[in-house]
Parts: C-alpha cells; structure tokens; sequence
C-alpha cells in the first residue's frame, strides 16, 4: 500500500459534477493497492492513519491525533500512486503495480471498514471513477506511507 496523507481544513469530492462526498477538517488521503497487498496491511495502515498526531495542540505543535481534533478522513483510491517513474520506464508510467481492480476495491473498502471501527469518520470517493477534488491544504502538510 502506498499512500499520499495531507492535512486539510476542507476536502470535497465530486463525481459527474455532483458532491459526492465532503469533509470539514481532517486529512485526504490518497490510497493505492499495490499487487500482494493484505488485509494485514490494510489493518496496520488503518490504525497507523488514526493515530498520526499531525494535528497542533495549544502551543502549535503536532502533538494531536484526528480523534482529539475532531477531524474526519476523506479516503480516496488512487492507483497511480502505484505508478512508478523513472530510469527505464520511458516516459509514461508503469502501472504493473497496481493490484487488480476487482481486490483493490475490496481492500479499499475494507480499509475503510477498519478506520471506522477505530472510531473515526471516513468517506470515500467512488472507487474507479474520474473524480475532481477541491482541497484546503494546512500547511501544507503531506507525507508519503507504505507499507
């Protein structure tokens, strides 16, 4: 699994012109199922994600998980990020990486499944559709996962 996680005030996602999903404060997180990738996995990320303290506290440091924020997830699959650049791939991506869609979604959901039993509002975006996404970055704060 390879995730892009960023900070936001405010993510919404849309599909077809139409809100599908929407977050106030919280994280965006872009999420790719490489090949071989487990419902192991799946529960590690999802309970590593829940606990990041990428928050600030009362004296502005990143000492807050998203529980203690108030914040929500707005977990969004994107096979790209399974994409790889570089030396030997030409110039357009490799995507032999990414799982097939079929599992994919399944751990996509599943992923999902496990944030939520940790107690923390997530929504999605529609797996495998064109989807636009308008953010409001804090910071900005990114980082990249795998796992």
């Amino acid at each position: 699994m390879r995730a892009v996680i960023q900070r936001t005030f405010r993510s919404a996602l849309y599909v077809d012109d139409k809100l599908v999903s929407e977050i106030p404060n919280g994280l965006t997180v872009f999420l790719a199922i490489c090949k071989g990738d487990t419902e192991d996995q799946a529960e590690y990320f999802a309970r590593k994600l829940t606990k990041l303290r990428v928050f600030r506290d009362e004296n502005g440091k990143m000492n807050i998980g998203i529980k203690d924020a108030g914040g929500e997830i707005l977990l969004v699959s994107q096979f790209s990020l399974a994409g790889k650049l570089g030396k030997g791939t030409g110039n357009r991506p490799d995507f032999g990486n990414a799982e097939d869609p079929e599992r994919a979604e399944y751990l996509y959901k599943y992923v999902t499944e496990k944030i939520r039993a940790e107690g923390v509002t997530v929504k999605n975006g529609v797996f495998g559709a064109h989807m636009y996404i308008e953010q409001q970055q804090d910071g900005p704060l990114s980082f990249v996962f795998e796992c």
